[in-house]
């Protein structure tokens, strides 16, 4: 069993991607090749938005978004406490200071009041400037948008949506990727929509800010790449991943999003009775499952319980082991005004479970019946 079967979906669509692979090479066209702008289209009307500028990563999808804003020195970016390094990293990478702020304990995602208590606090005793909210959709859920975008609108500051593992959820039919001022996704091959190498995209519905983004992605381009309007950087996603792209994104739509959430809901029920903490979707909230990420008991000895699961051939991850504000890159360049407990709690014990389109429901059942046993034992069977 894989941990997210890679190779099982490039065989399910091998005929396809070899042919979308191979028209490429054949018209040579591998950066900024036809099928490019054809993605970019497609993107752009899935999510609802106006404009999809897509990018050579998601973290510089991130990095580009905040430019784009004039993000730097002495500005203050808010960034849930329990996300991938990029989240923070983009904002710091610029100048700007993360602010790290604690997490919903049902959903993983930004809590809107511990959002609001944050900013308070750089308002009222730092001289940074409050400027954006990084809200991240981990593990395949939308973030708290309409209460995110209050908090925003009470300060003045933008909202970048982190969409990185979000692609494909929604919240009351509005697709992810379309809530931020800017949104940004990741297709690292691993993502609900992967290609075969790295690449990322960036949404939004404002001309501007659309083009300063092609702008600041290609060497900070004017009306030609030789037109340098400002200092820029090369982040472009190139034809081939763009050609792979394109074929997996209609799988996606067909049927590799409703699998996954069979799949979810599979595990759910399996695990209904047992001592770990599911994953909550609120009301009106659908994920696309990045990943299924379960809670386990106080008590329970994770590093025993992953080494049973995979001698008996069940792979699992820890998503993620250390808060953002605990990270040595951080000392010194964050604020965490909360110590954020939640955080630091699911860092001690979540545990993902494995995921994806092609992952069967006899491995799906195995899979839950051997972790509820081990979890009841303690490790033990």
């Amino acid at each position: 069993m894989e941990f997210r079967d890679l190779n099982a979906q490039y065989e399910a669509l091998k005929p396809r991607i070899d042919a979308a692979v191979a028209r490429v090479l054949a018209h040579g066209r591998y950066i900024g090749g036809p099928e490019v702008a054809e993605l970019e289209g497609r993107l752009a009307e899935y999510v609802g938005v106006r404009h999809c500028v897509t990018c050579g990563n998601g973290t510089d999808a991130l990095q580009l978004a905040l430019m784009a804003w004039g993000v730097g020195t002495g500005d203050a970016v808010f960034v849930p406490d329990f996300t991938f390094f990029a989240s923070g990293e983009a904002p710091a990478l610029l100048g700007a200071t993360p602010v790290f702020v604690d997490v919903d304990g049902r959903t993983f995602n930004l809590d809107p009041e511990r959002l609001e208590e944050a900013v308070r606090y750089v308002e009222d005793s730092t001289d940074l400037v409050p400027k954006a909210v990084v809200a991240v959709d981990l593990f395949g859920l939308p973030a708290d948008y309409p209460a995110i975008r209050k908090v925003c609108e009470r300060h003045g500051l933008l909202l970048l949506e982190d969409g990185a593992q979000g692609f494909g959820g929604s919240i009351s039919g509005k697709m992810a990727c379309s809530f931020g001022d800017i949104s940004t996704t990741s297709f690292f091959p691993a993502k609900p929509l992967g290609c075969y190498g790295d690449g990322g995209a960036v949404f939004t519905d404002s001309d501007e800010w659309a083009a300063l983004v092609r702008s600041y992605a290609v060497h900070g381009k004017g009306s030609m790449k030789y037109d340098n309007v400002r200092v820029g950087v090369n982040s472009r996603l190139d034809t081939v991943q763009a050609a792979v792209l394109l074929v997996k994104l209609e799988a996606f739509e067909r049927y590799e999003l409703g699998t996954v959430r069979e799949l979810a809901a599979l595990y759910s029920d399996a695990l209904s009775d047992s001592r770990l903490a599911l994953p909550q979707a609120p009301s009106r909230y659908l994920s696309s499952w990045a990943q299924y990420s379960v809670l386990l008991p106080e008590g329970a000895d994770r590093v025993t319980l992953q080494a049973r699961l995979k001698d008996k051939g069940v792979p699992t991850m820890v998503y993620y082991p250390r808060p953002m504000h605990e990270q040595p890159a951080f000392v010194g360049k964050c604020l965490c005004p909360s110590g954020c407990p939640v955080t630091i709690r699911l860092c001690e014990t979540v545990l993902s479970l494995p995921m994806g389109p092609c992952l069967s429901r006899v491995d799906c059942e195995r899979t839950a019946a051997l972790v509820g046993t081990l979890v009841e034992g303690n490790g033990r069977e």
